[in-house]
Parts: C-alpha cells; sequence; structure tokens
C-alpha cells in the first residue's frame, strides 16, 4: 500500500525530499557536538540540536534544558540564535548560536561568558518520515 505525498503536511514533505546542500534545503533537524575552543565548555559533553523553520531557528545546546531562539536571516545565508540569562550575581550571561551552510553540513559557533566551541552539525541517519511510512 503507497502513501499520497500530496496528502502529507509540508513538514513531512520537507522530510521527503532527498537531502541537497544545506544553502538550498536548510529547513529540518541539524544535529552535532560542540567542540569547545576555549574556556569552560560543559555543553561539549553532548550532542546539539539545531531546528531550522521557514521563519524561525532554536539551538539546543547539548539537548539541555536551555534553548536558544532566533530567525532565519535567509538574504546572508545565516543563521542566529540567543538566549540571554541572569548569572548567580543577576549579571547577563548571554548564550549565542550562529550558523552557516557549508556544503551539506552546517557550520556553527557557540559562545557564552565562559566558553567558546564550534560544531558541524549533519541531518541525523533516521528520518521521521519512514517511521511515519512504516518502514
Amino acid at each position: 500500500m503507497g502513501v499520497c505525498l500530496s496528502a502529507l503536511s509540508p513538514a513531512h514533505l520537507s522530510l521527503a525530499r532527498a537531502a541537497g546542500s544545506a544553502a538550498d534545503d536548510p529547513i529540518g533537524i541539524w544535529t552535532g557536538t560542540l567542540v569547545a575552543d576555549r574556556g569552560i565548555c560543559p555543553e561539549t559533553r553532548a550532542p546539539s540540536t539545531l531546528q531550522i523553520g521557514a521563519k524561525r531557528i532554536a539551538f539546543t545546546p547539548a539537548d539541555g534544558a536551555q534553548t536558544l531562539h532566533g530567525t532565519r536571516d535567509g538574504a546572508q545565508g545565516t543563521f542566529h540564535a540567543q538566549l540571554v540569562l541572569s548569572d548567580m550575581n543577576h549579571k547577563p550571561f548571554p548564550m549565542v548560536f550562529e550558523a552557516r551552510p557549508s556544503g551539506d553540513t552546517m557550520a556553527g559557533t557557540y559562545g557564552t561568558p565562559r566558553c567558546r566551541a564550534h560544531v558541524v552539525m549533519t541531518r541525523p541517519e533516521s528520518h521521521g518520515l519512514s517511521h511515519f511510512l512504516g518502514h
């Protein structure tokens, strides 16, 4: 029994497309593990996730409780997300993530007052569409 692709939502159609270059088709989920460049970076302990939508993006360092939000800058081909918390002394603690397409990956930089790290993110191996279709 086949599935009519026209009956799928735009999100499922995005998954159904063959993954092209990151610049041509950035929408979707990207994962990778941050690598510390300097400072103390506990966010390097686990993979991070970047979610790119039609207008908004979200980055979750080390797939933890903090999520940085932002919007797409399609004209420049860059993605920017940030979150500003307060530290124990009630001073601002900014968390910033920037990414750009690089071939079929996303190359990103993450920074906080105590950490600077980079990451190369790829699309996850498993896709929700294959589960949706029952494969």
